[in-house]
């Protein structure tokens, strides 16, 4: 069985210490300018610098001649000396993907969930998957960190267990990050994916000192938001902050599973979006299979998410070239997700949404065409600062590259306590 290379083999904190401050400039660091920005003695950043050059996490790069003295040395991140492996778990799909120490992504998989959507099926799935991700990247899988692992929510990130997820009605306190864990040989941690989402932005995006107070809307399967404030993702009591489906948005609309009606997830979704197209003759038969039609309007958590999904990407075909009928539905999502986002704005104070997920791209440009207009006239928003409406730069696998630089961060933080990950 594969074991690949924990955390605790890099070292403890004053290695995260000095790793962290030689990524975050490209260019590298002289060991004196270490010390100058870490606080440590130049001795210890000489002690430190040694151990990681063994390791192979970072190396030593070209010579600076800053006035009288001598040269200094740079000392610069192995971008390859590390990976890390990121799955997110959907009703609809798996995805998968390999990241490098700074955050590129080396090799990328996605494979449907199984529609049975049986705990063990899906996790000797992943297993596979995660093996053939490897095993194509070339890499030497002992350099593997670890495995980051997004889920749905509510999760027990303490107990590593997947509580009871929408969309994933077999699923009940499945103790998924021990499961995986045993079946790939590799550290598995257990994160949720619209907080994994989030996290993505602050490493991959280029935009970690500009976007220090936001919230990411993702649009998935299902709707949730993960939120970071002061630069810092906040996961909340049980690392399930983010679940805002049940903001009520509307005083019409189908009944939510909770009991309510005018639920902004309950009115958003894809399958709520394809379900109203079927049954006001939007999308008909010439259009979609007969499979598919009985799906979109189904009721419950048991539907077929991959029928689903070839549903949702014909009408927003349908939608961005011009039909009435389709343009419809998808403007009127953009105006209840608007007022939702209204919510989350004078909630949080935030002065940026960022939108993403794995069906945010098909709809994404008609959506903020509408929605855009809705929330900066919007009668209820209190803030008066501007608020930027970004797209996510990731694409689909955003919760998924999320998960992995959430293990890479692991090995980088200075508080490597905060985060759980177990062998």
């Amino acid at each position: 069985m594969r074991r690949g290379t924990n955390l605790p083999a890099i070292g403890g904190y004053n290695q995260a210490v000095v790793l962290d401050a030689v990524r975050r400039q490209g260019e590298g660091l002289s060991r004196s300018e270490i010390a100058t920005v870490t606080g440590l003695s130049a001795q210890t950043v000489t002690n430190v610098a040694r151990r990681l050059l063994d390791l192979g996490l970072i190396r030593e790069g070209g010579t600076v001649i800053d006035g009288p003295g001598k040269p200094r040395t740079l000392l610069q991140l192995v971008a390859r000396g590390r990976f890390a492996v990121g799955v997110h778990i959907d009703p609809a799909v798996v995805t998968a993907v390999l990241l490098d120490l700074e955050g590129a992504v080396v090799e990328q998989r996605r494979v449907p969930t199984p529609s049975a959507s049986d705990p063990a099926v899906v996790v000797d799935l992943i297993a596979r998957t995660v093996d053939t991700l490897i095993d194509r990247s070339g890499v030497d899988a002992d350099l593997v960190l670890g495995i980051g692992l997004a889920s749905p929510g509510p999760i027990d990130v303490v107990e590593g267990v997947v509580l009871d997820p929408p969309m994933l009605p077999s699923w009940r306190h499945v103790r998924l990050r021990q499961a995986l864990g045993e079946a790939t040989g590799l550290p598995v941690l257990l994160e949720k994916d619209v907080t994994a989402a989030a996290v993505a932005e602050l490493w991959s995006s280029g935009q970690a000192a500009d976007r220090r107070d936001f919230a990411f809307v993702y649009y998935g399967t299902g709707f949730g938001t993960g939120l970071v404030i002061g630069g810092e993702p906040i996961r909340g009591a049980s690392s399930n902050a983010g679940d805002a489906g049940h903001m009520t948005v509307s005083a019409t609309g189908r009944r939510c599973g909770c009991g309510r009606v005018g639920c902004v997830g309950s009115l958003i979704t894809p399958h709520e979006l394809v379900r109203r197209a079927v049954e006001g003759g939007v999308l008909t038969g010439a259009d979609l299979s007969e499979e598919a039609r009985r799906e979109a309007v189904a009721s419950g958590d048991r539907v077929d998410m991959a029928l689903i999904g070839e549903a949702f990407g014909v009408l927003a075909e349908r939608a961005r070239d011009g039909d009435g009928g389709a343009r419809a539905i998808v403007d009127d999502a953009a105006r209840h997700l608007a007022r939702a986002v209204v919510v989350l704005v004078n909630l949080l104070d935030v002065d940026t949404i960022v939108f993403g997920g794995p069906f945010w791209d098909a709809v994404g440009a008609e959506v903020l065409s509408v929605l855009g207009p809705e929330v900066r006239e919007s009668p209820a928003l209190v803030v008066k600062h501007p608020i930027d409406l970004a797209v996510s730069a990731i694409g689909a696998d955003v919760a998924a590259v999320g998960a992995a630089c959430l293990v890479l961060d692991h090995a980088y933080s200075p508080r490597p306590s905060a985060l759980l990950i177990s062998a």
